[in-house]
């Protein structure tokens, strides 16, 4: 056939460009990146061994890579981004542009490159490869972050805070040591790369320029803001932040406020109309009983009742804590003298209400046993016999006011019961007294004795249990 010449005189004007037999191809004609194609009509030997010679390319020969003309693929498949460090981390955003967002923690695959982190879901494989069309992850920029370890924001540990120059704020956590360290380094390592400063962005400018209506700003602005000097940048920003319409608005707002707070009603003008209501939580113990008309809170009855119902066997009672935000529910409703109902299923952990009843006694601003009357019974329990101590104690209970002694006199016969059930819920007097020691007594200005002070606390608690018909008894001194 005629055709068979043909395509061999091509595939010789092809080879001939190599020098015909050199492993060297001329790199001019491989400049498309383009690799011949292995023509299977050859004839001889040499034609083959030619033609597979010439499917090999070049070390110094770079293959162009063709052009990508469809920008969402260019989006997602950037390879000129170098990722500095991924992995799973847990992640809570807690601020929105300064706006504070309920904390809600969730698992991330986190990508960390020299300018940005960016969240995704999950990543089975690479973190920029098999994306969605048209998705878009949540991007934060560190030029200007600031990064810093926090144990306020969470009773997590090792957890990292992350805010932005925009005002988002991100919390990071892991429990694994080692792993949430190399994280706060990598991170800050790439925060400290990055300018100090961020530059004004056309952005930033845009919505600052919406909220300002000087004249004089907008000419400022066309020589300032292509390269602000140092001096000057300051300045600039001042301007922009607080603009002749920003002050009027400010002057107009502290006027109002100045008049709302001087005709503001009084604490008691609110209390009588019933708009701000007594709380039982932080209150005197005093208040509390006046306000019931009672010599013992309600809420006191009400879970030493709970607690020797469905209670006194269960292990640890007392010591080990409760659900903490279910006992701040819990402190919210009795706060807000709603109907309260211990037998509500939303309070049959029973470590809530003892939790519950523990934060009552620890948030009175004077606990149970007076400030005035500290001293005098850490000297009673310093006294070496027994009956003169048991003496004493009595003797400085009696001295108690009212709500104070009523409200001690029913919660220590509740202790009592506790420890009689001892081999069930294994705890003693001396568990109970180490539990409440701290909670009931206190002194009013702390020293440097706290650790024979707390001794003593639990050393009192322990005998009123111990001794408690002698003490709260009914007969003579």
């Amino acid at each position: 056939m005629r055709l068979e010449p043909r395509v061999s005189e091509i595939f010789t004007a092809l080879s001939s460009t190599s020098d015909t037999g050199s492993e060297k191809p001329n790199p001019s004609h491989h400049s498309t990146g383009a690799v011949q194609m292995r023509i299977k009509s050859s004839n001889t030997h040499h034609d083959r061994l030619s033609q597979s010679k010439s499917m090999i390319l070049s070390e110094n020969v770079k293959v162009a890579e063709p052009i990508n003309r469809h920008r969402r693929n260019l989006s997602q498949h950037n390879l000129t981004i170098v990722v500095t460090k991924e992995g799973y981390l847990l992640k809570a955003k807690i601020a929105d542009g300064g706006k504070k967002l309920r904390k809600n923690w969730s698992t991330s695959w986190i990508v960390l490159t020299a300018r940005k982190m960016e969240f995704y879901k999950e990543s089975k494989q690479p973190a920029m490869a098999n994306l969605k069309p048209g998705y878009k992850p949540e991007c934060v920029d560190l030029c200007g972050a600031r990064i810093e370890w926090t144990s306020e924001k969470s009773s997590k540990k090792n957890v990292f805070q992350i805010t932005t120059v925009s005002g988002n704020e991100f919390l990071f956590q892991s429990d694994i040591d080692f792993l949430i360290l190399d994280w706060f380094h990598a991170i800050k390592n790439a925060i400290d790369r990055l300018p100090k400063e961020q530059r004004i962005t056309s952005r930033n400018l845009e919505f600052k320029l919406r909220r300002s209506s000087s004249i004089e700003l907008l000419n400022n602005l066309d020589t300032e803001s292509k390269e602000p000097k140092p001096e000057h940048r300051k300045s600039l920003i001042f301007r922009l932040n607080y603009s002749a319409s920003d002050t009027n608005d400010r002057n107009r707002i502290k006027s109002r406020l100045k008049k709302f707070i001087s005709r503001r009603p009084s604490l008691k003008t609110l209390q009588e109309k019933g708009l701000i209501k007594d709380q039982i939580f932080g209150s005197h113990l005093h208040s509390v009983c006046e306000h019931e008309k009672s010599t013992v809170p309600q809420f006191v009855r009400l879970c030493i009742e709970a607690v020797e119902k469905r209670g006194l066997d269960v292990d640890g009672i007392y010591r080990v804590s409760g659900n903490l935000a279910t006992i701040q529910k819990l402190r919210f409703v009795v706060n807000q003298e709603e109907k309260l109902n211990l037998d509500d299923s939303q309070w049959e952990d029973i470590h809530v209400v003892t939790g519950a009843l523990k934060m009552f006694f620890r948030e009175l601003p004077e606990p149970l046993f007076p400030y005035s009357l500290f001293e005098q019974f850490v000297e009673a329990i310093k006294i070496q016999d027994n009956a003169t101590r048991i003496k004493c104690i009595r003797s400085l209970v009696k001295k108690l006011p009212r709500p104070n002694y009523e409200t001690m006199k029913i919660l220590f016969q509740h202790l009592q019961k506790i420890a009689a059930k001892e081999s069930v819920n294994l705890m003693s007097t001396q568990s109970l007294g180490i539990v409440f020691g701290p909670t009931l007594l206190r002194p009013e200005k702390e020293t440097g004795n706290m650790a024979v002070h707390m001794l003593y606390q639990n050393q009192i608690v322990e005998l009123m249990l111990s001794e408690y018909s002698k003490i709260f008894g009914s007969g003579e001194d």
